[in-house]
């Protein structure tokens, strides 16, 4: 199962067990059992220090725990940790054993001092990107604090949960039962979510350091481009980010980022912060800023917490967020049949009727990818036309499961037992009404800025963008922004990059004119 390749890796990175694992499964007669246990002995072949047992007693089969050697198991893997959770099993392994983890100390600490029983369960699918920050998130969580049990649920083979817990989205969190959360979350968010006094303690911190020179609002391309210019330049410099990587760290395949081939959004977010973190630069994750206020030569941010941070310049690069429909119905059926990543819950819908709706390159890409996996798949278009590159629509015409429809405007999101079963959309050409009976949508329209804070302070576009000359200056003297928060045309994460190197070295000039 494994190949030799992979087997050196585990090698090496088996050398940093600190005591001995045991790793217990929960098997039958299945071709998933076999699997899974072909998978744990291969990886204990790898180690003196892991065992493998087949006495485990739990109610989800095939699984099986991580834990030190006479421990309580804490971490539990329902469904082969394949694909992207791979890495999710070898640093549970690492972690059970008492290898220390790469995060902030005052991180652990909170985590430590949870208290209360909590069970986490995470409904993953194993294309699903984002899935395995969370699982590694909750698995250290658990590894940390004898309070906190985790289990990883690939959906796709445990139905009957799915359908328990209602999940069409991924990664979904179940704590203790209920519904923690959905999407990307790191152990920080994670973390402070749980750990209620964290924003109080977070905003007098902050609010006590001294003065940037140049502070950046955003973590993704621009503003990490922004941070490592301004770092350079040896002026104090911070960054304020509600999560590092943005938008990037949900895309998928990147293959036009110059020089690489490919990559995907995680590795790329992950070699910025590692590339950031080289320079002085005072990263504060899990920060959203509230307000901007000029008061002579310094520019106060106002973040939700309650923290005020001051600087001498501020660039801009909050970038964008998926377009909604704005529709009834959306909001309320959101996570239970509509969706924004075909890719990450397209797995949930097998065999079911989805609609995308968009007739972009997004919108059609994510209609050719879920007619490998539904029944079949609808996909709607305001436009006459379809607006994607015309060899996407080639392959898209030759789909037999796929239906286009084109000149119609979404109206409502219709569902029942909550779940989604219909959208409503109306035919602009004849002004008539007419219902897609479906379970799933998958909303691929476009990006809005992440501006709305910002409206009477700095100059927008209709569409919200923020208004910038060539080098990035904005209406407000000492206020500058990069990427596509900003009018620059062709949102591209390698244009978003320079833009924010750009902005950054309009700042510095700035700063040493005035």
């Amino acid at each position: 199962m494994l190949d030799a390749n992979i087997k050196t890796q585990l090698k090496a990175y088996f050398e940093k067990i600190e005591s001995p694992i045991v790793l217990e499964a929960t098997l039958d007669d299945s071709t998933q059992s076999a699997q899974m246990l072909e998978l744990l002995n291969e990886v204990a072949e790898q180690s003196t220090k892991i065992i493998v047992k087949t006495s485990g007693n739990s109610k989800n089969i095939p699984s099986f725990t991580v834990a030190k050697v006479d421990e309580v198991a804490r971490i539990a893997f329902s469904g082969l940790p394949m694909g992207h959770e791979m890495a999710s099993f070898i640093l549970a392994i690492l972690q059970s054993s008492g290898y220390p983890p790469k995060v902030e100390q005052d991180v652990i600490e909170s985590i430590k001092g949870l208290e209360g029983k909590k069970r986490f369960q995470t409904f993953i699918s194993l294309s699903c990107h984002n899935c395995p920050d969370v699982v590694q998130a909750l698995n250290l969580m658990a590894a940390l604090n004898p309070n906190i049990e985790h289990e990883m649920i690939n959906g796709a083979l445990f139905q009957g949960l799915v359908d328990q817990y209602q999940i069409m989205v991924v990664p979904t969190v179940i704590l203790n039962g209920e519904v923690f959360g959905q999407g990307r979350m790191s152990v920080e968010e994670i973390a402070a979510k749980l750990d209620t006094n964290s924003s109080a303690r977070d905003a007098e911190k902050l609010s006590a350091k001294a003065a940037y020179d140049s502070l950046i609002i955003g973590g993704g391309p621009a503003g990490a481009s922004a941070a490592i210019y301004s770092a350079r330049k040896g002026i104090r410099t911070g960054v304020i980010a509600q999560r590092f990587g943005g938008q990037v760290a949900d895309t998928v395949g990147i293959e036009n980022f110059i020089s690489v081939k490919e990559t995907e959004g995680p590795k790329l977010v992950m070699a910025l912060e590692q590339h950031v973190k080289e320079y002085d630069v005072d990263v504060m994750n899990l920060q959203t800023a509230k307000s901007l206020i000029k008061t002579g030569d310094e520019i106060s941010i106002a973040l939700e917490n309650g923290a005020v941070l001051k600087s001498k310049t501020v660039i801009l690069s909050t970038g964008a967020r998926w377009r909604e429909m704005n529709v009834p119905g959306e909001q309320e059926y959101r996570g239970k049949g509509v969706a924004y990543c075909p890719h990450c819950d397209g797995p949930l819908y097998k065999g079911k009727r989805v609609a995308v709706i968009g007739g972009g390159n997004s919108g059609v890409e994510a209609a050719i990818d879920l007619a490998g996996i539904v029944s079949h798949v609808t996909l709607v278009e305001f436009d006459t036309k379809l607006r994607a590159d015309a060899v996407l629509q080639k392959k898209l015409n030759s789909l037999p499961n796929v239906t286009i429809i084109t000149n119609a405007l979404s109206k409502a999101v219709l569902g029942a037992d909550g779940k989604v079963t219909t959208l409503n959309y109306e035919d602009r050409a004849t002004n008539q009404m007419h219902d897609i009976t479906l379970e799933g949508i998958f909303v691929q329209i476009g990006l809005l800025p992440n501006t709305d804070w910002l409206k009477g302070v700095i100059d927008l576009s209709p569409r919200g963008e923020i208004i910038i000359d060539a080098k990035g200056q904005t209406s407000m003297p000492g206020v500058f922004a990069a990427g596509d928060c900003t009018t620059v045309p062709y949102k591209q994460i390698i244009i978003a990059m320079g833009e924010g190197a750009k902005a950054s070295l309009s700042a510095f000039d700035y700063l040493i004119r005035s």
